[in-house]
């Protein structure tokens, strides 16, 4: 069965997250995923509370930015979750946008090679591994967690361009795409990931988590066009959705098609019913899809 989620996206206030996850919970969505976009709210902070309101759904944090974050952190921060809450976190990483990156400081001059080196010290460090390193970025010198997770947990990473997606099949253990990925996108990044893994003598699973942007309601069309234009997308029938549960299902199976292990419905930052959209999702789209 395909994996279906749904954003809170942090151009809602921090105070709305209790009432959507409730929601979400209620209605038995099974994941939510949330953001760490500068400079709008924590990805940590939120999954923290959001696991904590509720029992049963899983969260998703999709994606951190590395270069804002010491990996030593990051893997504190994520065992941390991970015991309290067993089985409900997954943890993706990503370059981070990176003009935001060089507003605060943080902006490096290999993207690629700090998430490499990020990458191999974080999924060590959840395993438990004492790690020393001298990266160009990454340097660690005897670190351990004194309390690491029971299980290794999967490490999920962000790519779009060629050598970042080839990145994640060398040393992330799935990959996150974000909403302006089609269909055929997703098939070239599985490609890609496969190419990198096969370097990296990798096998087994690589799910593939996928944003869709998704509308609904009366001006469903509307508001995923101004969406899609403020983000400077060119119109593309492949990009986004807009309509009833049915073209949603329709969309999401595309998606699984062409390689998605998860879609994640992606709501507009003007949403004008964020816990209404987590029961759509949950009570109308889940139904339709395989």
């Amino acid at each position: 069965m395909t994996d279906l989620g749904a954003v809170f996206r942090p151009q809602l206030p921090p105070e709305r997250l209790r009432q959507v996850v409730r929601s979400a919970e209620a209605a038995g969505l099974e994941e939510l995923w949330l953001w760490e976009d500068c400079f709008l709210e924590s990805g940590i902070a939120s999954a923290a509370a959001a696991l904590a309101w509720t029992d049963r759904l899983k969260v998703g944090v999709g994606l951190l930015p590395v270069p804002l974050r010491n990996v030593a952190l990051t893997a504190m921060e994520t065992a941390t979750l991970l015991r309290l809450f067993p089985g409900r976190l997954t943890l993706g990483v990503g370059h981070g946008v990176q003009d935001w990156m060089g507003q605060v400081g943080a902006r490096v001059e290999s993207p690629v090679t700090l998430l490499r080196e990020y990458l191999t010290a974080l999924r060590a460090l959840l395993a438990g591994e004492r790690v020393t390193t001298q990266g160009r970025y990454v340097r660690l010198d005897g670190v351990a967690l004194d309390w690491p997770p029971a299980t290794a947990p999967a490490v999920f990473a962000g790519a779009t361009g060629p050598r970042s997606l080839r990145l994640t099949g060398e040393a992330a253990d799935g990959t996150v795409l974000d909403a302006s990925a089609s269909p055929d996108t997703v098939r070239t990044a599985r490609a890609l990931v496969r190419e990198g893994r096969a370097a990296a003598g990798r096998s087994g699973d690589h799910p593939f988590v996928v944003y869709l942007l998704t509308t609904t309601g009366p001006d469903a069309a509307v508001r995923l066009h101004a969406e899609l234009s403020a983000q400077g997308a060119e119109p593309d029938p492949d990009l986004g959705v807009a309509g009833d549960a049915r073209a949603v299902a329709d969309a999401v199976q595309r998606l699984v098609e062409a390689g998605a292990d998860t879609v994640v419905l992606q709501p507009t930052g003007d949403e004008p019913d964020p816990e209404g959209f987590v029961r759509f999702v949950a009570d109308e789209v889940r139904p339709l899809v395989p």
